[in-house]
């Protein structure tokens, strides 16, 4: 049987239990945040790399 009753330290242990999960899910969403808009800078970068060479083809 799964007893999930912590005594009297409860307070505590639950509380470090939410931090930590609390800390996770802000990582996790941070890393997905970060990695959308490293995308988009890398896309645009490229979009604008091209536009340039298309103008220096355009010159010779």
């Amino acid at each position: 049987m799964l007893d999930l009753d912590p005594g009297p330290y409860g307070f505590y242990i639950w509380t470090s239990y939410g931090l930590s999960a609390g800390a996770l899910a802000w990582l996790a969403i941070s890393s997905l945040t970060f990695a959308r808009r490293w995308r988009r800078r890398a896309q645009d970068l490229e979009v604008r790399l091209r536009a340039e060479e298309a103008r220096g083809a355009d010159l010779r």
